[in-house]
C-alpha cells in the first residue's frame, strides 16, 4: 500500500515546486497531500509524514495550532535549484545585486546558500516586502520564485526558481519511508544527470570546470556513481569521494594532483588520457568491474569520466525489470524480433527506429496478425523510455463501459463498485513509459474527447475525481481499419486522427512480403522447438503460394499445427492442413457455431494466457474459474477442453507448449469479442 505523506509550505508557490520535486521520486510509493499557509489551513496537519518547508513555517504552525506533533516530522533543509544556477554564474564578481525574497529570513537564508555553492563573489543586497532601506541605483535582481516582488525599476530579473530540498532532506525523507536502498541509484542518477548537464553549459559558456567543482563539490561528493574530471595534460579537478571508494584511496586529496600520481592501472590510464578513444569500457578495479565513460566538454580542454560499479548497475536494471516483468509493464519485444530481409520490412524498421529516437505520438496501421504490438514493443524498447513501463490495451477486448475507468482511473465512491481507495488509471501507470491502445478505431466518441484531451495537456483527471494529475507518457496506438475513412464517416475525430498520426508506420500484410516466409518459419521452429527440425522446400514453395490474410500470426498458427502432426523430425507435404485451416479473404469461419457461454469463457481465457506468454493446462484454466459462475476442477476441465479439441477450436500440444487457439478457434473468438462484447 501507498504511504500517505503531507507537505506544508509557507506559499503556494514554494508548495507546488516542492511538491513537484518529490513527485519525481515518491509518486508511484506515496500518496502526496500539500498545504499552504498562505492559503489557509482549515484542520490540523497529521499524517503518517509531514514534511514542512521551513523552521519558519513550522513555527507559524504551532502558533496557529495547526500541527500534530507527535506525527513523524521533517523541517527541510532548502538549497538553490541547480536548473538555473548557470545564468547567474556568469555575472562578473562584485557585481551589485538585490537577492529578492517573500520574508527576511528566508532572503537571508537563500543568500546564504548561493554563497554555499560558492557565488560568493557578488554583492547581494537584501529586499523584501517592508524592507526599510531601498537602493535604486541597482539593475540586476536575483529572485528564487518571487519575481513579483521586485521593483519596478529593475532591469534585468534572474528567477532561479524556488528553493528546493537538498541532498540530506531527500536522503531522510527515503529513509523515513523505508525505500532508501531501492531510490537510492534513481535519486544519485537525477543528481549527476543534472550536474553533468550543468557543467556542460557553463564549460559552453567558457567556463573552467574547476569553477565548477567549487560550486557543486559538496553534491558530486554525493552521488552514487564516481565522477572525475581532468584536463588535456591530466590534471586532476574533480575527484568525488565515490570515486576515492572505487581505487581505496586513503589519502584525502586527489585535486591537483596527475592522474598518473593516482591512478595505477595501465590500461585504464591509457583509456582516460587517449583522445581517439570515446567507447565506453569495463575495467578491473580492485577486483571489482567498473564500467567507464568519458566525453571531452566542447571549446574547453576538460574531460568528464563517469566510474559504474558494474555488479550494482546490472542488479538495479534487472530489479527495475523484474518488478515491471511481474507488473505485466514489460515490453518483451526489440526490432531483432522483427523477422525479415525484404526491401518492405527493412524500410519498416528504419522509419520505426528513426521515430523511436522521437517523443512524437505514433499510429501503426496494419491488418489484423502483422505484429503491431511486436513494433510498439520495439519502439519502446529503441527509445530513451526503455527503462519505464510498457502498458498495453486492447480496446476490443474491453466493454465499453469499462475502458474509461481502465485508462484514467477512478476515485473511491465514483461508482457502484468503485475499489475504496480508487484506482490509478492505465496512464498514470505508464507515467514515464509508453502506453499502447491497440484497436484505437473501436473507442467511444467520449473516450476519443477525453483521450484528445490527454495528447493536448499531457494530464488525465479520474472519474469522480476533481484534481489533474500531470502525466508523462508517450502514445502509441494501432488500427487494422482505415480511421481516414473512419473520419470521414464522423465515427472518429478528425482532430484526435491527426494527433495521433504525428508520427505513422503502415505495416505490410505478408502476402506483400512473401520472400521473408522462409525466413520466418526457420524462426518459428527455432522459438517452438529445441528438436532439430527440417521443412522441404516443396512445403516452403505451396506455403509461398498462398495469401495470408491472418499474416504472420496465421503462418505461425499453422507452422505450430504441422510441428504437432509431423511423424517425425521432417515437415512434408502431408503435414500441410487442407484449405478449410487457412484464413480467406472474407470471414474465415462459420462464426454460427454453437458455443455456449462457458465455452467462449474458456477459449477467451486460453487467449488471454497465450498473449501473456504463459504456458496454458487443464490446472492453470481451472484456476481461471475460481469465483466466477463457470467455477471448475481440472478434470472437468480436461472434459471441456476435449470438447473444443474435438470442434477444432484449440490445439493441445505437449510439454512446455500447452492449449492454444487454433486459427479457427482465434478467428471465431475474435468474432465474437468485436461483434457482441464477449
Amino acid at each position: 500500500m501507498k504511504k500517505s505523506i503531507t507537505l506544508v509550505a509557507g506559499s503556494q508557490h514554494t508548495k507546488n515546486s516542492l511538491v513537484k520535486q518529490l513527485r519525481e521520486y515518491l509518486s508511484d510509493v506515496a500518496k502526496i497531500k500539500s498545504y499552504a499557509i498562505d492559503e489557509g489551513i482549515d484542520n490540523k496537519i497529521r499524517d503518517e509524514l509531514v514534511i514542512i518547508s521551513s523552521l519558519a513555517a513550522k513555527d507559524e504552525l504551532i502558533q496557529l495550532d495547526k500541527l500534530d506533533l507527535n506525527c513523524e516530522i521533517i523541517v527541510a533543509n532548502r538549497t538553490i535549484s541547480y536548473d538555473h544556477i548557470d545564468e547567474i554564474v556568469l555575472l562578473p564578481p562584485g557585481t551589485d545585486v538585490l537577492f529578492v525574497n517573500d520574508v527576511k529570513k528566508s532572503t537571508y537564508e537563500g543568500i546564504k546558500a548561493l554563497e554555499k555553492l560558492g557565488i560568493d563573489y557578488l554583492n547581494y543586497i537584501p529586499y523584501y516586502p517592508g524592507v526599510k532601506e531601498v537602493r535604486a541605483d541597482i539593475d540586476i535582481a536575483i529572485t528564487p520564485g518571487e519575481a513579483d516582488k521586485v521593483p519596478s525599476y529593475i532591469k534585468r530579473v534572474y528567477d532561479i526558481g524556488p528553493r528546493i530540498m537538498d541532498f540530506t532532506t531527500i536522503t531522510k525523507i527515503l529513509n523515513k519511508l523505508g525505500i532508501l536502498d531501492k531510490r537510492a541509484g534513481q535519486f544519485s542518477r537525477k543528481f549527476l544527470k543534472k550536474i553533468i548537464n550543468i557543467a556542460k553549459r557553463l564549460a559552453q559558456l567558457n567556463k573552467t570546470i574547476s569553477e565548477l567543482n567549487q560550486h557543486l563539490n559538496h553534491v558530486i561528493d554525493g552521488l552514487n556513481d564516481g565522477v572525475l574530471v581532468y584536463d588535456n595534460q591530466g590534471y586532476i579537478s574533480v575527484f568525488n569521494e565515490n570515486l576515492k571508494k572505487i581505487f581505496n584511496l586513503r589519502f584525502s586529496q586527489a585535486i591537483g594532483k596527475n592522474l598518473k600520481q593516482v591512478i595505477y592501472n595501465k590500461s585504464l590510464l591509457k583509456y582516460l588520457m587517449d583522445r581517439s578513444i570515446s567507447e565506453e569500457k569495463i575495467f578491473n578495479i580492485h577486483d571489482t568491474k567498473v564500467l567507464v565513460n568519458k566525453f571531452q566538454l566542447p571549446n574547453s580542454d576538460y574531460v568528464i569520466a563517469t566510474f559504474k560499479n558494474v555488479k550494482e548497475t546490472i542488479e538495479v536494471n534487472d530489479r527495475i525489470k523484474r518488478e515491471l516483468i511481474k507488473k505485466g509493464f514489460y515490453a518483451k519485444y526489440t526490432f531483432d524480433d522483427i523477422i525479415g530481409s525484404s526491401k518492405k520490412i527493412k524500410k519498416l524498421k528504419d522509419i520505426s527506429k528513426k521515430l523511436a529516437n522521437t517523443d512524437l505520438t505514433i499510429l501503426i496501421e496494419g491488418e489484423s496478425g502483422t505484429g503491431k504490438e511486436l513494433l510498439a514493443s520495439a519502439i519502446h524498447n529503441a527509445s530513451k523510455r526503455k527503462n519505464g513501463p510498457f502498458l498495453a490495451v486492447n480496446f476490443s477486448a474491453l466493454l465499453n463501459e469499462l475502458v474509461e475507468s481502465e485508462l484514467f482511473g477512478y476515485e473511491e465512491g465514483a461508482f457502484t463498485g468503485a475499489k475504496k481507495g480508487g484506482k490509478e488509471g492505465l496512464f498514470e501507470q505508464a507515467d514515464g513509459g509508453t502506453i499502447f491502445l491497440d484497436e484505437i478505431g473501436d473507442i467511444s466518441p467520449k473516450v476519443q474527447a477525453k483521450l484528445l484531451r490527454v495528447l493536448q495537456e499531457k494530464e488525465v483527471m479520474r472519474i469522480g475525481g476533481t484534481n489533474i494529475k500531470p502525466i508523462d507518457v508517450r502514445i502509441i496506438a494501432a488500427t487494422n481499419k482505415d480511421l481516414s475513412k473512419l473520419v470521414d464517416k464522423k465515427i472518429f475525430r478528425e482532430d484526435l486522427y491527426y494527433r495521433l498520426k504525428m508520427g505513422y508506420i503502415k505495416v505490410p500484410p505478408l502476402r506483400e512480403r512473401k520472400e521473408d516466409i522462409t525466413q520466418l518459419i526457420k524462426y518459428f521452429i527455432k522459438t517452438e522447438t529445441r528438436e532439430d527440425i527440417k521443412i522441404a522446400d516443396e512445403v516452403i514453395k505451396k506455403l509461398k503460394k498462398y495469401d495470408w490474410y491472418g499474416n504472420v500470426r496465421e503462418l505461425k498458427n499453422i507452422l505450430s499445427y504441422m510441428l504437432a502432426v509431423r511423424d517425425n523430425n521432417y515437415i512434408t507435404l502431408k503435414d500441410i492442413p487442407d484449405r478449410g485451416f487457412f484464413k480467406r479473404r472474407t470471414t474465415s469461419f462459420d462464426i454460427n457455431i454453437e458455443l455456449d457461454e462457458e465455452q467462449k469463457f474458456i477459449l477467451k481465457k486460453i487467449y488471454e494466457l497465450n498473449k501473456q506468454g504463459k504456458v496454458v493446462g487443464r490446472e492453470k484454466l481451472a484456476k481461471t474459474t475460481k469465483g466466477t459462475q463457470y467455477e471448475m476442477t481440472k478434470y472437468q476441465m480436461r472434459g471441456r477442453l476435449d470438447k473444443l479439441e474435438r470442434m477444432g477450436l484449440i490445439i493441445k500440444k505437449k510439454g512446455k507448449h500447452g492449449t492454444i487457439l487454433s486459427n479457427k478457434g482465434e478467428q471465431i473468438l475474435m468474432d465474437l469479442m468485436g461483434n457482441k462484447g464477449v
